[in-house]
C-alpha cells in the first residue's frame, strides 16, 4: 500500500485519511519486510483468499509514488510451469536471455487451481468463486471496467480466437504467424466470462485473435498464445521458440518506451511458485527480486500505476514497484 506523507500542518486531516482499498477488504495483518537490492517492501501472505463474485472498484487512488504512468502494459500468460521449468531449464535460451537483460520476479506465486480462477485473478482481482474450468457467466467488475472509466483503452488477443463475440468453450486455430498452430480455450480467456463485455458487441470486439497483432492498438493489451505455444499442451522448448518470434514485435516497438510487459505463468505445481518477468526499458538489467508477490500484485501494479482505484482481493496485495526504483 502506498504512504502518504503530510506536513504538521495536515496531520489532522491525513490522521482520518482512508485509502480507497480499505474500503474493500480488511487491513492484513503485519507482515515482516523483505530488502531487495535495497529497496525494502512489505510482502503479502499468498494464500488464496477467499473468493468473491461482488468485487467493487474503490475510489481512485493517486498513482504510487514507486511506478511509473506507464505508456503501455502488456500482459502475457503462459501455462502450467513451476519457477524453476522456466527460470533454470535447459530449453528455453530466449526465456533465459530476458532473465538476463530485464526483471525476474524470483518469489512469485499463482493464486489457485486449476487454470480458470487465475486468470480471472488477473483480470478482477478475484477467482469470482470459480475452482474449475469450465464455462462461467460472470457479472462482477473487472479491468476492462477500471480502464474505460479512466479514459484508457484495452484489447484481449487471443490466438486462435475465432472472433464474432465467439463464446463457446474452444476452437482449433492457426499459428497466425507465431509460433505454431494449437487451440483457443475459453477458460484462458478471462474477458468473455464477464456479462458486461460478452453480451455487448462493443465490448467483446475488444477480444481479438493475434493475427493483427498490434502493440500500440491500446493501453493495456492481454496477450494469450494457443494450448500449444503457452505450454499447455507443447513443451517449454515450443513456448520459448513463440516468445522468441513474439516479443521482438513489442520490445522494438515504438511504443515500448516508458511501458512494461510483464510475462507470467497461470500456475505451477507444488506450493504454486510461477516465473515472471518484467520487461521494461525502465527495469535495471539482470534485476532479481524476493519480494513476495502473486497475480493480485501484478494487477494492483497496474492499478496503482494509472491511478484506477483497485478490485478485490488487489486491494490488499503490494504493488510491484521495487522493479522501477532508482
Amino acid at each position: 500500500m502506498p504512504h502518504r506523507r503530510s506536513s504538521l500542518a495536515g496531520l489532522l486531516f491525513v490522521s482520518v485519511l482512508v485509502y480507497g482499498c480499505a474500503q474493500s477488504s480488511p487491513t492484513p495483518p503485519a507482515s515482516p519486510t523483505l530488502s531487495v537490492m535495497g529497496a525494502t517492501a512489505t510482502p503479502i501472505v499468498s494464500a488464496s483468499p477467499a473468493p468473491s463474485s461482488t468485487a467493487t472498484t474503490t475510489a481512485t487512488a493517486a498513482p504510487s509514488g514507486g511506478l511509473p504512468n506507464f505508456s503501455h502494459v502488456w500482459v502475457l500468460v503462459l501455462e502450467n510451469a513451476s519457477f524453476g521449468v522456466l527460470a533454470h531449464g535447459a530449453t528455453d535460451p530466449y526465456y533465459r536471455s530476458l532473465i538476463a537483460r530485464y526483471g525476474l520476479a524470483a518469489n512469485y506465486f499463482a493464486v489457485s487451481h486449476p487454470s480458470e480462477p487465475n486468470y480471472l485473478a488477473l483480470f478482477s482481482g478475484s477467482t469470482q468463486g470459480v475452482a474449475d474450468d469450465g464455462t462461467h457467466d460472470i457479472a462482477a467488475p473487472n479491468l476492462a471496467d477500471q480502464l474505460q472509466s479512466h479514459g484508457k483503452t484495452w484489447h484481449v488477443y487471443e490466438q486462435g480466437y475465432p472472433g464474432g463475440c465467439y463464446a463457446g468453450s474452444s476452437a482449433s486455430g492457426a499459428s497466425e504467424g507465431f509460433g505454431v498452430s494449437g487451440g483457443y480455450a475459453r477458460k484462458h480467456d478471462p474477458a468473455i466470462s464477464f456479462n458486461d463485455i460478452r453480451t455487448n458487441p462493443s465490448e467483446c470486439a475488444n477480444i481479438t485473435s493475434l493475427t493483427a497483432f498490434d502493440p500500440a492498438a491500446a493501453d493495456y493489451e492481454l496477450i494469450v498464445p494457443n494450448t500449444c505455444n503457452d505450454m499447455h499442451s507443447c513443451s517449454e522448448a515450443t513456448a520459448d521458440a513463440f516468445l522468441a518470434s513474439f516479443v521482438p514485435h513489442i520490445v522494438s516497438s515504438p511504443a515500448f518506451a516508458n511501458s512494461a510487459l510483464f510475462i507470467t505463468t497461470d500456475e505451477g505445481s507444488g506450493a504454486n511458485q510461477v516465473s515472471t518477468l518484467v520487461i521494461s526499458p525502465l527495469v535495471k538489467a539482470g534485476f532479481s527480486s524476493s519480494v513476495r508477490h502473486d497475480h493480485y500484485s501484478l494487477l494492483r501494479t497496474i492499478e496503482d500505476a494509472w491511478g484506477l482505484g483497485c478490485l478485490g482481493q488487489s486491494c490488499s496485495a503490494n504493488d510491484m514497484s521495487e522493479f522501477f526504483g532508482s
